[in-house]
């Protein structure tokens, strides 16, 4: 995977019709806290975190990374998306040497239902494509999480293969659709 490392980060500012994904900044601390000490955010993620341990260990600026959106509403965090290379020992790869992006994202429970991380994460994914052309996009969520399972119908992932991890099934896809090649 090409390193977006190596690529000015954070990008101009993404607009969508209602939303604008962009580079952390320390507005954002407290709704970081939000997210990961949601029980519903956690509920496909291993739980939430204690609010009080996050207090201590979010940096006053979260999430300044390469490969992390903010998703705002009205100036207001609402939500994440994540481009990070997948890992060779997780399960589910496209590639023999493993690295592909794999997509991410977390809404804060007020923004479910509103269509904000199908029009956020389209937006990233199309961002992607044009600052890393031919460069799959991974997708990997527990069968269990309809909305997630979904949104990934939604947004073009394809199926790949579906295995255990973490004491669940998994479904594993990818964006665009891989053809093969011969």
């Amino acid at each position: 995977m090409a390193d977006l490392g190596t690529a000015a980060w954070p990008p101009a500012p993404i607009r969508t019709e209602r939303l604008v994904l962009r580079g952390s900044e320390a507005q954002d601390r407290a709704a970081f806290i939000e997210l990961f000490a949601s029980p519903e955010v956690g509920t496909y993620i291993g739980g939430p975190r204690p609010r009080h341990e996050l207090e201590r260990a979010v940096p006053e600026v979260p999430g300044r990374r390469p490969g992390l959106f903010v998703v705002a509403l009205d100036g207001a965090m609402i939500g994440m998306i994540t481009l990070d290379p997948r890992g060779a020992e997780h399960p589910g790869h496209v590639r023999p040497n493993a690295g592909e992006a794999g997509l991410g994202y977390l809404f804060l429970p007020q923004a479910w239902g509103f269509g904000y991380a199908a029009e956020a994460c389209a937006a990233a994914l199309y961002w992607f494509a044009d600052a890393l052309p031919g460069e799959p996009v991974v997708l990997c969520t527990q069968t269990a999480n309809d909305r997630a399972m979904r949104l990934a119908a939604k947004l073009g992932f394809t199926e790949v293969e579906r295995f255990e991890e973490y004491g669940a099934e998994q479904w594993f896809g990818v964006w665009p659709p891989v053809t093969p090649s011969g």
